[in-house]
């Protein structure tokens, strides 16, 4: 069946295995648009099926390639398909959609799906560079009649993207034949296919504008749908009264701070009282850098987790809590006043900041002993409250150049989901290398530097971190005869090298070896790990050596092994996946190395 085709193929060339319901709709869907092809006279436009979206995990349903009826240059067509039979808008929210049968939470609105697949085609592949028009959008339910979709059609808004059900499937022809030429689509489907990919759009290279002028960044579907739910809550909030929590959950470069950036441009710009907090100080730092660029109300929407402690309850419609797995048990702290050390939770400080407190998280980050940022303590204290909870899970990897593949590879390695490490099976949107020797891994950074990428080393915090001797960082990482500093430890720069807090964004940062708590929240197109000698291969499996930590934190007599063990090899979960494109590995132990290299090289 084509099913089991199109299924093999996923499975060989991107590691994925398509359930059962994928499959079936496969068999449903594609002969439908296939047939409508063939009746419109168009049999060699080229169908281009589950296309993986450039450094994303995720899948156009079709691409159709052919040739421009009006130009005839390549012209495309996205096609999301759709099977339902039913739907309705969300609570009147045009953005969002109830699908009958699919439960009681809501869809984002297909034709806002597949117009950001073409706005993100758009953005992205060279050969669409300067030609946007060339790439089209189109909602197809060809299960639905018109009347059971009818309030789907208020969103369509432009000929660029557009909705058909069965009922108007004359029309579909009709739009098919005024898009293509009746000729071969085999070239625009090649020029497609061997494009070159432009360099992803960096966070903090858009941010600023994000602020200032939605519309940098491109939201994907749960990327979409978190951003309206978020909106309909802020709206609901405002028109009863009422206050609600949003949780969004997504693993690295799943689009957590693109998400935040969108919704406190977005919110700023509607009038909203709305804030950005972390628990991080690098990441603070650099937004107030990088994205509020001097101006002083700008810089004032960035905060910490601890600025709420004595906060006016509700005094802000929107918190915007990034990489929530960082918030804290309590806010004191050796500086903190006897007077505010009440023992109140951090989190019920945030919750009653805001009426729509937002908490963006991926509980495999948790990297400090007492970080107590979890989806199911969020949960708990909002039902404590009484409060209304809605969760969104982000299912596409976007910084680790769209591979779940090695994401799910990097849980397996460090034994995170369960399973057993196993061989790397590759993934052309991802490239992984170990590296014989610390010297190769610099050396091959360094030429991906060279070439115009952005690329950092980062290590295991098993090395002590020296202060600075004569206004100059001291070569504290030392393997062999090779060596390098830490990153600088503070608010100021120390030489060329960037303080602390900007040292995974500013030039001179590639010249240091940065630690988790400076790389944690950010991301660049090339990584180079350095295992150190917390995690070694031994007996079959990774296993964690607390002692050889030099982490402050884990020296702690309150931590114990087990949380230990978990803290070392979230760690290294950090580590690994702040690549977009790819990321080398080089271990200190000699067993671990030849492990991790066996692994790859199979």
């Amino acid at each position: 069946m084509l099913s089991e085709v199109i299924a093999e193929t996923l499975r060989s060339t991107h590691g994925i295995n398509p359930g059962r319901s994928e499959r079936r709709s496969w068999d449903r869907s594609l002969p439908v648009l296939a047939r409508d092809l063939v009746d419109a006279g168009l049999g060699n436009v080229e169908m281009l099926v589950e296309y993986q979206l450039p450094l994303t995990s995720k899948r156009a349903d079709v691409i159709l390639a052919g040739v421009d009826r009006r130009g005839g240059g390549d012209a495309y067509v996205i096609v999301e398909l759709k099977q339902w039979s039913q739907a309705e808008l969300y609570e009147d929210d045009p953005e969002l959609v109830l699908v009958s049968g699919l439960g009681a939470c809501p869809k984002l609105h297909p034709v806002t799906q597949v117009r950001g697949y073409c706005d993100y085609l758009a953005d992205f592949v060279s050969a669409l560079e300067d030609r946007r028009d060339a790439v089209r959008g189109v909602a197809y339910l060809h299960n639905a009649g018109d009347p059971d979709i009818r309030d789907l059609y208020d969103k369509v808004e432009d000929e660029r993207t557009r909705l058909f059900s069965k009922t108007r499937r004359g029309a579909f022809l009709d739009y098919l034949k005024a898009q293509f030429a009746p000729e071969s689509g085999a070239g625009a489907a090649d020029r497609l296919l061997s494009s070159r990919i432009r360099p992803s759009k960096q966070l903090l290279a858009v941010a600023a504008a994000e602020i200032k002028n939605r519309g940098q960044f491109v939201l994907l579907d749960q990327q979409r749908l978190a951003y309206e739910m978020v909106l309909h809550a802020v709206e609901k909030a405002r028109v009863a009264n009422s206050k609600e929590v949003v949780i969004v959950t997504g693993g690295p470069g799943s689009g957590k701070s693109v998400i935040a950036l969108s919704l406190l441009g977005e919110l700023a710009g509607r009038g909203y009282a709305t804030h950005h907090a972390t628990g991080s100080r690098s990441f603070t730092e650099t937004m107030r850098r990088h994205v509020a660029k001097g101006s002083t109300r700008m810089k004032a929407m960035f905060k910490y987790f601890n600025n709420f402690m004595t906060a006016t309850p509700n005094d802000l419609d929107v918190l915007i809590c990034d990489e929530a797995h960082r918030i804290r048990e309590t806010s004191a702290n050796r500086f903190t006043k006897a007077a505010q050390r009440t023992g109140r939770p951090q989190l019920d400080e945030l919750i009653a900041a805001a009426r729509v407190p937002v908490f963006l998280l991926d509980e495999h980050q948790v990297v400090r002993p007492g970080e107590t940022g979890s989806v199911a303590d969020i949960t708990a204290h909002a039902a404590s409250l009484g409060l209304a909870v809605h969760r969104i899970d982000l299912d596409a990897q976007y910084r680790c150049g769209g591979s779940r593949v090695y994401e799910e590879w990097v849980l397996c390695l460090l034994g995170l989901d369960g399973r057993n490490p196993e061989p790397w099976k590759g993934d052309d949107h991802f490239d992984i290398t170990p590296a014989e020797s610390p010297y190769e891994l610099e050396a091959l950074l360094r030429g991906k530097l060279q070439d115009g990428y952005s690329a950092r080393m980062t290590a295991g915090y098993c090395w002590r971190w020296s202060d600075p001797v004569e206004d100059a960082l001291v070569t504290d990482v030392r393997i062999g005869e090779w060596s390098k500093p830490w990153n600088a430890k503070g608010d100021r720069s120390v030489g060329n090298a960037p303080a602390s807090a900007l040292w995974a964004t500013m030039d001179g940062g590639f010249e240091q070896v940065g630690c988790v708590y400076t790389a944690q929240g950010f991301e660049y197109d090339w990584n180079g790990v350095i295992i150190g000698p917390d995690l070694v291969y031994r007996d079959g499996r990774l296993v964690t050596v607390r002692a050889a930590s030099r982490d402050p934190a884990l020296t702690k007599r309150s931590v114990t092994d087990e949380q230990a063990d978990r803290l070392i090899r979230n760690t290294y979960k950090v580590l690994l996946t702040r690549g977009m494109v790819g990321t080398t590995i080089y271990s200190v132990d000699p067993d671990t190395q030849d492990f991790i290299a066996g692994l790859l090289e199979r």
